[in-house]
């Protein structure tokens, strides 16, 4: 904890402090801090402020740089000074970074930055580590500090720390660098100068130090390189400043870079939304249908390898980008999952649910898992596409690109789109600029295609679906393991754009005498997968076609429908000419001239009376027994249920092989697997109702630990406490109690009751444990005499 951060926030009136709870809402998600010391921790944990860095724009990373390079010295003057601007220009920055607490006011004025800002950058500004950090290390004993100050053409008297604040002072003047430069070796200022503006950290060549004369050995003898490897240089801080000279300034970008943008049209960017939104629906959907039929293999290195990917284009009419994006979508909304039993991907009990849903409701689901996947299945990298579902190092990163671009296209107004690829780049890299800039110029093409496929963007300006998924911001989490995201799917601005995208979804054909049916716009999912379950699609587009011939009306009667059923669903559709009519009835008729009738196992004897005996035994009439032949019974159920049914009827019956050879089978061990017909689930149980949890309030929070700052907690009594009070707890329990008080562990408590809690974050008052209880949600007093035991949560 800094100790420099808790004075801080024991200053704030609780206004201020509700503006940096605000700011830092991990710092108070549950269980959230009840005293200012818990809240500081929180606040400086190393991996939460890498995580609110990675959300700020380039200004304010700008100003954390300056903090660093300026170091002790920082103050709003001072850093307004280095960066070259008025103080008036620098203070709204740096109070956004005082509300995040990556920063905040001493008393005296200086700023102090949080510990874990320092890790992010090696090289603030290009510039080095300080020279005391070179001058204070082993490496640099008392006699180097001599040598060194004599070559300086410093007195070489007095103890370490006066020889180290002269050579300081000596190398931070540029005056006396300059004047010092004009007696170096030929080649020295421009070997300086690569160090002092292309970076600190340089390769060189060891053995020039070594040699008289030459500049490597001249800038190392009079402390402006320093060597910690022998094939390494680098260049301190203050003489990189030095050279630099006093009119540097520091970088600094308060306005964004210009994006130029082209008009569209709003009403042309709608209609493309509308055509895309359906057809995403009703692709994803023909895709699952696929894996249904057959499974989806993978390559032995992980993926699924160029050849299915064709035979899924192939057989269920999508194009390859909408198969490759599409697969990757479904895999992440666990649609689509490996089944070992078939072998490859095939869908999910959570499809069974999906295309029950309404296509709104469907159109969410593939949406939110686009906008956490941590991959880009578009992306080209050497003019190749990456294997679909295989291992992308860029993982996370590529989910946090997805959601800058669509943040950045949403600040343009609805009739402009961006006007080159380049300048969006560049727009998104201020937004973001600790994303890696080379992986964004790589991956936002692949993003705008990936969203053109998914109704999100036309002409790369945003629809209104887009707007409404760029609103989430980065509060959407970015894990694509991450199986439930209600907030997403419900959240009202995405459910109002889906409902909207998808109310132009054509649910009328037009059917003609020629056996075709067209419809003239997209077709909602319902009405598609009627067509494609009785017709064969032959093209899709802005107009859809599909022809009915005796094989695809076949395959509607395959499917379970009787002549009538279907003539009934396709005349919902629209008007059914007398061909079709004629076409459905005729195959109808012809339909079961021949049956095949599945045998679950045959009994075969020798005694024609014998089976004719077990055929009419009412006992066996669950069998489904009927006589094939004198000698061949065929039976319904399978040849394990038969087998012990014969046998509790009193017949000694014996199994055997495909080869005819008695078999000894193991009766199984576990239980009976019922299948219902077709092996599907005939109805669906109601998912739950989501209730989301209300969003803490920082103002409530910010009051409460105003209230309790005064508050004193006792110190040094936690054993002693719980040694007298716990009396039902042996002396082992006892100290994972004092943990969860003193260090916030996580322990699972039983009272004299019987009751269970699991507890952390514990705090000692008048005889009770005051601790978060998971369950309940929320802070509970355990008297401490009726704890019975505790165990490691």
């Amino acid at each position: 904890m800094d100790d420099h951060l808790l004075d801080w926030l024991t200053t704030l009136d609780e206004d201020r402090l509700g503006r940096v709870l605000a700011g830092r809402p991990d710092a108070i998600a549950a269980p959230w801090p009840r005293r200012l010391d818990t809240l500081a921790r929180r606040l400086g944990d190393t991996f939460a402020v890498m995580e609110v860095m990675r959300g700020l724009p380039l200004p304010p990373l700008e100003i954390l740089q300056a903090c660093l390079v300026v170091g002790e010295r920082a103050t709003a003057d001072e850093l307004a000074r280095f960066l070259g601007v008025s103080t008036a220009e620098v203070m709204p920055w740096l109070d956004g970074l005082y509300d995040r607490a990556l920063a905040w006011p001493g008393r005296d004025g200086r700023v102090h930055l949080a510990s874990a800002v320092s890790r992010w950058w090696a090289a603030p500004c290009g510039l080095g580590e300080p020279l005391a950090s070179y001058l204070d290390s082993w490496a640099v004993d008392t006699e180097g500090l001599r040598r060194l100050s004599r070559a300086l053409g410093l007195p070489a008297q007095g103890g370490r720390r006066q020889l180290m604040s002269r050579v300081t002072a000596a190398l931070s003047n540029a005056d006396a660098l300059t004047g010092l430069l004009r007696d170096a070796p030929d080649g020295t200022v421009s070997l300086l100068d690569e160090f002092a503006w292309d970076g600190p950290v340089r390769g060189v060549v060891g053995d020039r130090f070594t040699l008289p004369g030459t500049p490597e050995k001249w800038a190392g003898d009079h402390g402006l390189l320093f060597r910690p490897q022998w094939d390494i240089a680098e260049m301190p801080r203050e003489v990189a400043l030095a050279l630099r000279g006093p009119d540097y300034r520091a970088p600094f970008t308060p306005e964004p870079p210009k994006l130029g943008t082209v008009a569209v049209s709003a009403e042309s960017v709608d209609h493309a939304m509308c055509l895309a939104a359906p057809h995403a629906v009703d692709r994803a959907a023909a895709l699952l249908e696929n894996t249904d039929k057959t499974p989806l293999p993978l390559l032995k290195a992980g993926g699924v390898g160029v050849r299915e990917v064709r035979r899924i284009v192939k057989e269920s009419g999508c194009a390859e980008d909408e198969a490759r994006l599409l697969l990757e979508v479904c895999a992440v909304a666990r649609l689509l999952a490996w089944d070992d039993a078939a072998g490859g991907l095939v869908p999910t009990k959570r499809f069974d649910a999906w295309r029950l849903e309404d296509a709104p409701a469907r159109l969410r689901v593939l949406l939110a898992a686009w906008w956490r996947m941590e991959r880009t299945s578009l992306r080209r990298s050497a003019g190749r596409y990456p294997t679909v579902l295989g291992d992308d190092p860029s993982g996370e990163t590529v989910a946090r690109i997805r959601r800058a671009v669509l943040t950045t296209l949403a600040t343009l107004p609805e009739d402009a789109a961006v006007a080159s690829v380049p300048e969006l780049v560049q727009a998104v890299h201020w937004r973001a600029p600790l994303l890696d800039r080379e992986l964004l110029a790589e991956c936002c093409p692949a993003v705008l295609h990936e969203a053109r496929l998914l109704g999100l963007v036309d002409s790369d300006a945003l629809t209104a679906l887009g707007r409404a998924l760029a609103a989430l911001g980065s509060a959407a989490p970015g894990d694509e393991q991450d199986e439930s995201v209600p907030h997403i799917e419900r959240d009202p601005g995405l459910v109002e754009a889906s409902v909207h995208a998808l109310a132009g979804a054509q649910r009328t054909a037009l059917f003609g005498a020629d056996l075709t049916a067209v419809v003239t716009g997209p077709p909602a999912a319902e009405l598609a997968g009627l067509l494609d379950r009785a017709a064969d699609r032959e093209s899709q587009g802005a107009a859809s076609v599909w022809r009915f011939s005796p094989a695809s009306v076949r395959r509607a009667l395959d499917s379970g429908y009787t002549a009538d059923s279907l003539l009934e669903d396709l005349g919902a559709a629209g008007t059914i000419p007398q061909p079709l009519t004629y076409l459905v009835r005729d195959v109808a008729r012809r339909y079961g001239e021949v049956t095949v009738t599945t045998v679950g196992c045959i009994i075969q004897g020798a005694d024609p009376a014998l089976l004719a005996e077990i055929a009419a035994h009412r006992r066996l009439s669950r069998l489904g027994l009927r006589l094939l032949a004198p000698t061949v019974l065929a039976g319904a159920a399978s040849a394990e249920r038969t087998l012990a049914a014969l046998r509790d009827a009193g017949y000694a019956p014996v199994p055997v092989d495909d080869t005819g050879s008695i078999a000894v089978r193991r009766e199984p061990q576990g239980g009976r697997l019922i299948l219902l017909p077709g092996g599907r689930v005939a109805e669906l149980e109601e998912p739950p109702p989501f209730i989301p949890d209300p969003p803490p309030d920082p103002r409530e929070h910010a009051r409460r630990l105003v209230r309790t700052a005064d508050e004193q907690r006792p110190a040094g009594q936690t054993w002693a406490v719980i040694g007298r009070m716990a009396t039902r707890l042996p002396t082992a329990q006892q100290s994972l109690l004092g943990f969860v008080v003193d260090r916030g562990v996580r322990a699972l408590i039983t009272l004299s009751d019987g009751l269970t809690a699991t507890v952390s974050h514990g705090e000692l008052r008048r005889g009770v444990l005051d601790a978060w209880c998971e369950e309940a949600g929320d802070y509970l007093e355990f008297p401490l005499h009726e704890i019975a035991s505790v165990t490691s949560g």
